[in-house]
């Protein structure tokens, strides 16, 4: 079994020296990595920036913006038999990086000020799920949320073509950025609903692998 998993979050510059971000640890991604390696698959990781140790045993792509996930993991798609997208990847990017540093003495004139002009992302995982997915691939998402989540990950679910997302609060406590365990829904694209009691991130890791495991094998069953 060939397991593809993203991580972590990634960087869009708006100079060399400021980017826009996101506070994912990318703990979640490596447990995922992990549990699929112990599990017996054949595990590609493809990280955004984080203070994790590459995992022993896995092939890490280490990568920092949007667009340098999007190429990696499409070069590497076609031959995964379940793609798992846990990376926190940029929505926005700046529209154009300036080649030095943005002095705040040079914007803004006699009204102090900086306007940013932001152009959007490749979706990796709607680029995934309507045009590039292969029979009996299982593609699962997530969704980081802090309103209706419920509601909010089904439309993704639907609008990407995924088979199951992955989704939280982030804001509510023990289940956000950072920390060592999430409370999480698993919604799959039948309409099954689970929702785990808040647990470690690698128990859950554990968990979201073995659904995924048997939507594979009921995708197979199906052909």
């Amino acid at each position: 079994m060939n397991v593809l998993i993203t991580a972590g979050p990634t960087r869009e510059w708006m100079d060399p020296v400021r980017f826009i971000s996101n506070p994912s640890s990318g703990k979640m991604g490596y447990a995922l990595a992990e549990a699929a390696r112990e599990a017996g698959a054949r595990v590609t990781l493809v990280s955004g920036p984080t203070a994790l140790p590459s995992p022993r045993g896995i092939e890490t792509i280490r990568v920092e913006t949007a667009a340098e996930m999007a190429r990696e993991v499409f070069l590497r798609a076609k031959r995964a038999d379940i793609i798992i997208l846990c990376a926190a990847v940029a929505d926005w990017t700046p529209a154009r990086r300036a080649r030095q540093k943005i002095k705040k003495s040079e914007v803004g004139g006699r009204r102090p000020g900086f306007t940013l002009r932001l152009k959007p992302t490749v979706d990796i995982a709607a680029v995934l799920g309507r045009k590039r997915r292969r029979r009996g691939q299982v593609l699962v998402g997530f969704a980081a949320e802090t309103r209706r989540v419920e509601a909010n990950a089904r439309g993704k679910l639907e609008r990407k073509k995924l088979d199951l997302i992955v989704a939280n609060d982030v804001s509510e406590a023990g289940a956000g950025f950072g920390v060592d365990t999430n409370k999480v829904i698993l919604i799959d694209r039948h309409g099954r609903v689970e929702r785990p009691p808040r647990a470690s991130k690698q128990t859950l890791a554990r968990k979201i692998l073995r659904r995924a495991w048997k939507m594979r094998e009921e995708l197979l069953e199906a052909q």
